[in-house]
């Protein structure tokens, strides 16, 4: 039963202070488009075009469970609405979720939300204790505090409205996850559980979901998902699937929830070798270039076998490359030492266009977030990066010079749960960056195999074929990616080699040795890049070249000099996670 003496001290109440060591942002009253009664739409659920196959056997990769130390996760995808804040306007709200199907002696860790603008896809983890050491993994919060609640405390009004919930923790535990009801008594103490705090590790907003205006507080209510800080082969930080919100909270500020550390030193929940290839073999993209490209991919060997000569510096003339790579340095670092380049005869045209017949994907298989993901990125090499094309509203002008260089390195990174197998993201490089994108968002095809597009001359890559733009959209201005169908295509899912999976042991991938140069493959030469870009504005109008030199100004510098990549294995992304 609502007290009226809990309404009498929330009417009017405007909370501007943090909770003293919780960083706690409590806010005030916000009024959000919303209906009087509480609503249960029908959600349209993500599923992949075909059903997952049965996967080799092994130890423990898509079992449903996986083992963190003293306590064991399970993933729920299965959610029962609470509420949303645009239910009359689909596809522009957001809905929050709580999880339903949790087995026998699992607890809930927090509530989901999603925006209206993909299907129903997502995951949060319930978890139960499995090893008891001196106090328990997992306790009941003492109390919760309101977070965010609606601007009329009427008892007329307040049902069928969001009332967001902090977990209070014990001491020594923390909560990893926000309870949002639609009626305004608190929540039961059965609802969640909070995690002993050496059973934790530190998680960041990532990617704001929404952020509405209070009609009384000036503060901004927002909502954002969340991640581990720290992301890479050796992190240990498991994401929960949770939100994080706040009136309150300012950027570079501690989150007042954590996320899941994995203390399990084996990772069990990773594929086998078997495993693997099945992945590769079920979800591999196909890769389809330009039908007007000129520079498509080859094999490395390729490359090297037609004429690729490694330089050193201070001596003038280049060494023929081995087959192999096995007279490249090995190890070291991109220290300038050493580079590679085109041969000066005949055969420079030739290996330029690359070799489709001959190419495939390089594949490293990597654990992400805490072994509850598997990483499969897949590599590919194209002998010469192109020219950029310059568009500039209507108009559209090839370069020359810009952006071209010799060796391009370009790669996509297939996200599999560890949990069941679920192929559940999809990264796309693009030049310096990249994408993560849900698979609602792709297309595919023959089953499970997403479609990857290949811009012409850059080589990045899109979900979707279409003139793309690095620069200003709202402005038209910038480098245009234009990517197409075509008979040029590359299936990673018959054409790759595994040339990295480090938690599978030594010796049981043996990693080829052109991995092992941390150098780069294609010289750098300074050429008045620049001087051919003022060129092409200086024939715009005055106050357009004004406003498009603005825009090239923010453009990478690589655009503007022929600089040769380094190999894999020298990215940020072969040991943390995808730059994007």
């Amino acid at each position: 039963m609502f007290q009226a003496s809990f309404l009498k001290s929330y009417k009017f109440f405007v909370c501007r202070e943090k909770e003293k060591g919780k960083g706690m942002a409590m806010c005030g009253c916000l009024s959000w488009n919303r209906v009087t009664d509480v609503v249960n739409p029908d959600f349209e659920y993500f599923s992949l075009p075909s059903p997952i196959p049965q996967w080799p056997p092994g130890h423990g990769f898509a079992t449903g469970t996986i083992n963190l130390g003293e306590i064991e996760v399970c993933e729920i995808t299965k959610f029962e609405f609470i509420w949303g804040s645009d239910i009359k306007n689909r596809r522009k709200g957001v809905n929050f979720f709580k999880p339903v199907g949790i087995p026998d002696g699992y607890f809930c860790l927090g509530h989901y939300c999603q925006s209206d603008r993909n299907p129903l896809r997502g995951f949060v983890l319930v978890a139960r204790e499995v090893s008891r050491s001196e106090s328990p993994a997992l306790l009941k919060p003492v109390d919760y505090t309101l977070v965010w609640c609606p601007d009329d405390w009427t008892q007329e009004s307040v049902q069928g409205h969001g009332y967001f919930w902090f977990p209070m923790a014990p001491e020594g535990y923390k909560p990893l996850g926000f309870i949002v009801t639609n009626k305004p008594a608190k929540p039961s103490l059965d609802e969640i559980r909070c995690v002993r705090d050496d059973l934790t590790d530190v998680c960041e907003p990532h990617g704001i979901i929404l952020s509405i205006q209070s009609k009384i507080s000036e503060s901004l209510f927002s909502v954002w998902k969340t991640r581990p800080c720290n992301r890479g082969v050796n992190e240990k930080g498991v994401s929960v699937g949770t939100f994080f919100c706040s009136c309150l909270w300012s950027p570079g500020e501690d989150l007042n929830i954590s996320c899941l550390k994995n203390i399990n030193p084996g990772l069990h929940s990773m594929p086998n070798l078997d495993q693997v290839h099945a992945l590769i073999e079920h979800y591999g993209p196909t890769f389809y270039f330009h039908p007007d490209e000129i520079y498509l991919p080859s094999s490395v060997p390729w490359f090297f076998e037609n004429g690729a000569l490694l330089y050193k510096r201070g001596e003038p003339e280049g060494q023929r490359v081995d087959p192999s790579g096995s007279n490249l340095p090995q190890g070291g670092r991109n220290d300038g030492e050493y580079w590679m380049d085109l041969p000066k005869d005949s055969m420079k045209k030739k290996i330029k266009k690359g070799n489709l017949e001959s190419a495939k994907v390089y594949v490293h298989v990597k654990p992400a977030l805490g072994g509850t993901f598997t990483d499969i990125q897949m590599w590919v090499f194209c002998p010469f990066n192109g020219p950029g094309c310059l568009k500039i509203g209507l108009m559209n002008y090839q370069l020359s010079t810009v952006g071209q260089h010799v060796g391009d390195w370009e790669h996509i990174a297939l996200r599999i749960s560890n949990f069941t197998g679920d192929l559940w993201s999809v990264y796309l490089s693009q030049h310096s960056a990249g994408v993560w994108v849900d698979p609602s968002d792709l297309e595919f095809i023959e089953g499970n195999k997403p479609i990857v597009y290949a811009s012409r001359n850059g080589h990045a890559n899109y979900p979707h074929a279409g003139d793309l733009l690095q620069g200003s959209a709202n402005l038209r201005i910038g480098i245009r990616n234009t990517a197409a169908f075509s008979k040029y295509s590359l299936d990673s899912s018959k054409n790759y080699e595994i040339i990295a999976a480090e938690y599978l042991g030594d010796g049981v991938i043996n990693e080829p040795c052109w991995l092992q140069y941390m150098r780069k493959w294609g010289p750098t030469t300074v050429h008045d890049s620049r001087a051919e870009m003022n060129r092409t504005l200086n024939r715009l109008p005055e106050t357009l070249r004004y406003t498009a030199q603005i825009v090239f100004n923010k453009l990478p510098n690589e655009l503007y000099g022929e600089d040769g990549p380094t190999g894999p294995k020298e990215k940020s992304s072969w040991f943390g996670d995808e730059k994007c």
